[in-house]
């Protein structure tokens, strides 16, 4: 075994890298070809810079990935995983047999990255995403952590036509983050042809330093000049740098390089590719520790009391979050708040006023706000990310790449469902809730009161995962005293007799008009069980089983479309031998408009008028 030990203290050895980079190229031959799938063709463009970048510029110490010196290296172009894979096995990270794993099932070495492997840092594969998680990791350095730790992003040519790549280009710019960089692979070809710009290098150069980038334009195959690149990268002060890299896909195999139509594929002929590029070779790469660094240690006020509200006042669950927010930031210095220009009315920016050291105004750019608080949770942040419920669905895949990335997230979104009134529906979520309950490992929770918000808001902080919280725009009447305590995977029971008829369930702004309908079935002689569902994922099975055995009818209510949401829920509780209730679901089944919030939870048939009828109906009793 030969090793590689040049540093970028020492001159450049070109020879001696060009052989490392061809390592790179043959492992990721071999490895695409022993899975029958994969990319080398794009791992091959980007060999030459993933070999300088691993032998002189990155500190990392593979047997502590947790150090907290160590740089971030987050490979964008995810389908180009067997590059990353071979350079962990020239890093001596991973062995040549794990690396012919690759796309195995039980390998580590999947078809994208993932955490599963403990130097990666998110999942990856979802293309745009890389760039706008590497801001919130550069961010937790410069503005935070004040550790000298650097960010690496490798993304593919193909990935600059995503909106979330410039996103992230305008943030980092307008933050200065000199510690990080965008190193972009420009192999001119994508999946079924060539990108958009192809190779005009001053396409990206123009773009990119309009929004305050230093750039740098390079052959990505001169060695000397890749070194001479990111020796710039790491020096440059004031602004993040981004290394433009004209590469070719394929590179050093005729039959593949700079050819359409190989995308995704593994080389025709591997044994004579791995001649061509000049055989197996077995070098080892002395990666370069960082120096010591410490992580300060996030303490708080763990005896800071969270708001209390009066029983019969009327308060918003905006409101409470925002509060509970500022409350919790005292209680913990771990918790980080992202807003998306929303935060006067989230209620989000009471935080700002507590610690505004660790409130981040990242714009009306959904994806980069999700993205930015990803990058955060990867430094051991506690983040919360706050927006208008409806505005989520922008950052929907990177909720959905955060559970795969096995991210710790808490989002917030305010201004759900037709009782924001009249703003219409372009402001109203009647989607989230399905949305966040699809994404795996979620919690999701929507409280009817300021209390119950302060408690679920703070029980998130403990909680793994992907977190959500529905908030109302309007006030709700306080219910539970401050005392209570409101378990995730609980509800619950409001009005209960011995002789109830049906149950009816509702969470958030639908429960007080679950409680009003319990109220006037009294007066009709019907009893009436009253369920507050506020966790919503998981939901509470036990209580809801009891409660079909007691009743046998359920009228479950909800602001927001019925497909995915409360009822749902409620409906994944039964099966496996407990009988299914009988169900009438009322939600949001037609396109409001602009009304009063009466007006529109009366026109969309979820109000006490309409939960009582339902009742009536469902209980074969007609109201005289």
């Amino acid at each position: 075994m030969n090793d590689v030990t040049t540093h970028d203290t020492e001159p450049v050895d070109t020879a001696e890298l060009t052989e490392l980079a061809q390592q790179l190229r043959v492992d990721a031959v071999r490895a695409a070809d022993a899975a029958g799938s994969g990319h080398p063709t794009s791992s091959m463009s980007a060999a030459d810079l993933a070999a300088v970048l691993f032998a002189r510029h990155l500190r990392y110490d593979f047997d502590r990935p947790d150090h907290p010196g160590n740089d971030h290296l987050i490979l964008s172009k995810g389908h180009a995983s067997p590059l990353l894979y071979a350079a962990y096995k020239a890093a001596g990270a991973i062995t040549d047999e794990e690396l012919l794993t690759f796309r195995k099932l039980g390998s580590r070495m999947e078809g994208h990255p993932t955490p599963r492997l403990p130097w990666v840092d998110v999942a990856t594969g979802s293309l745009g995403q890389g760039l706008p998680i590497g801001v919130g990791v550069a961010m937790s350095a410069k503005r935070l952590e004040h550790l000298p730790y650097r960010t690496w992003v490798l993304c593919g040519d193909s990935e600059l036509a995503e909106g979330s790549v410039w996103e992230a280009f305008e943030h980092a710019g307008m933050e200065g983050l000199d510690n990080l960089t965008a190193i972009l692979d420009v192999n001119r070809l994508g999946q079924r042809g060539p990108t958009r710009h192809g190779w005009d290098l001053g396409a990206y150069t123009r773009r990119i330093r309009a929004f305050g980038w230093n750039t740098v334009e390079i052959d990505g195959h001169d060695i000397a000049a890749v070194d001479e690149a990111m020796t710039t990268a790491r020096t440059n002060r004031g602004a993040p740098t981004a290394i433009i890299a004209r590469t070719r896909k394929g590179r050093g195999v005729a039959a593949v390089e700079d050819r359409e139509g190989m995308h995704g594929k593994p080389l025709p002929d591997a044994e004579a590719a791995i001649r061509e590029l000049g055989g197996v070779r077995d070098l080892r790469v002395h990666v370069r520790r960082p120096p010591d660094a410490e992580r300060r240690e996030r303490g708080g006020n763990p005896s800071a009391a969270l708001p209390e509200y009066r029983i019969g006042e009327d308060v918003a669950t905006r409101t409470a979050f925002g509060e509970a927010l500022a409350a919790l930031g005292t209680r913990r210095e771990d918790v980080v708040v992202l807003d998306g220009e929303v935060g006067d009315s989230t209620k989000a920016e009471l935080f700002s006023k507590e610690h505004p050291e660790r409130y981040v105004e990242c714009y009306i750019a959904e994806q980069q706000l999700i993205g930015a608080a990803v990058g955060f949770g990867v430094r051991g942040w506690t983040p919360y990310a706050a927006t208008f419920a409806a505005f989520l669905t922008r950052a929907h895949d990177f909720l959905r790449m955060a559970a795969v990335s096995r991210s710790d997230l808490n989002v917030v979104g305010t201004h759900a469902g037709v009782a924001i009134g009249e703003d219409g529906p372009s402001q109203m979520a009647l989607e989230d809730l399905a949305m966040m309950r699809a994404v795996h490992g979620s919690t999701v929770l929507y409280p009817c009161d300021a209390n119950q918000t302060a408690k679920l808001v703070a029980a998130l902080a403990d909680r793994t995962g992907v977190g959500y919280l529905r908030a109302t725009r309007g006030a709700t009447p306080v219910i539970y005293g401050p005392e209570e305590d409101f378990p995730i995977g609980g509800s619950r029971v409001l009005r209960e007799h011995p002789e109830d008829q049906v149950t009816l369930i509702g969470a958030g702004v639908t429960l007080h008009q679950a409680l009003a309908a319990a109220d006037r079935l009294v007066a009709d002689g019907i009893r009436a069980r009253v369920l507050d569902l506020y966790s919503v994922k998981p939901v509470d099975t036990q209580a809801l089983r009891a409660a079909a055995r007691a009743t046998g009818r359920f009228v479950t209510v909800e602001d927001h479309h019925p497909e995915g949401g409360l009822a749902d829920a409620v409906l994944e509780s039964f099966g496996n031998g407990h009988p299914m209730p009988l169900l009438t679901r009322l939600a949001v089944h037609t396109m409001p408009g602009s009304a009063t919030p009466e007006e529109q939870l009366h026109a969309a048939g979820i109000d006490a008028d309409a939960i009582a009828a339902a009742a009536r109906t469902l209980i074969g009793h007609t109201h005289e």
